[in-house]
């Protein structure tokens, strides 16, 4: 006799309850390469109308707010520099009792160009000491993440560590910071579709877009840093 056939359980959603984007504090930091974590939970702070202020509790910044479908949601900026990132992460899922796959930590990949983004259920810390930290506080790489690409020097040779620290360190140029506000907005609908449809759906979406710098954009920036130049002189 044929066995019977059990129907296939779909496979569940995961959607992320705690978003978290890595960052330095201190001023000096704003603004730059290795900070747009941090500029990424602004951008849906902004959006969604969510008050931040500092948790000394979780050692962050931190808000909570109502998505549709009465969904909560909670966004962290960690205040521990980057590579402790993981204590201010690990503070908040204890308090809140979040299993690690619903932390989806958003953080910049120098192997990415400005303008591309990658999403991911699970994977390695790739280098970036932040996620390194990450991964250790809550003993599990199988969390989603979202990386930014914020590329590679224009001559594209990192010769040391302290060629990439000055780099991630750096601020991006005119003409990055207008193509940067346009991946910030790609990475708002990113996440806010994996709210609502799963981190996969979102993957298969964005994973492949890219947000490239217009002719127009390159000419108002050439235009302002010849300006600049100008009243400099």
């Amino acid at each position: 006799m044929n066995k019977i056939q059990k129907p296939e359980t779909p496979a569940e959603l995961v959607i992320p309850q705690l978003i978290v984007g890595l960052g330095n504090p201190e001023p000096k930091y704003d603004r730059t390469r290795h900070n747009i974590g941090f500029a990424a939970v602004d951008t849906l702070a902004n959006s969604w109308q969510i008050s931040l202020s500092e948790n000394r509790k979780f050692q962050g910044i931190f808000g909570e707010g109502i998505r549709s479908r009465g969904q909560k949601i909670r966004l962290l900026k960690p205040l521990t520099y980057m590579n402790l990132s993981g204590q201010s992460i690990r503070a908040v899922v204890d308090w809140y009792k979040i299993p690690a796959e619903s932390v989806l930590v958003v953080y910049d990949d120098m192997d990415l160009p400005i303008g591309k983004l990658r999403m991911r259920l699970a994977g390695s810390a790739g280098g970036h000491n932040g996620m390194k930290s990450a991964i250790s506080h809550l003993g599990t790489d199988k969390f989603p993440r979202l990386r930014i690409g914020i590329g590679k020097p224009q001559n594209g040779v990192v010769k040391s560590d302290k060629d990439t620290i000055g780099f991630v360190l750096g601020k991006f140029s005119l003409e990055e910071s207008q193509l940067v506000e346009k991946v910030l907005t790609l990475v708002k609908e990113a996440v806010e579709l994996s709210l609502h449809q799963g981190v996969e759906k979102s993957m298969s979406l964005y994973n492949n877009r890219t947000i490239a710098a217009t002719k127009a954009t390159n000419i108002a920036a050439k235009n302002l840093a010849a300006t600049d130049a100008e009243t400099k002189g």
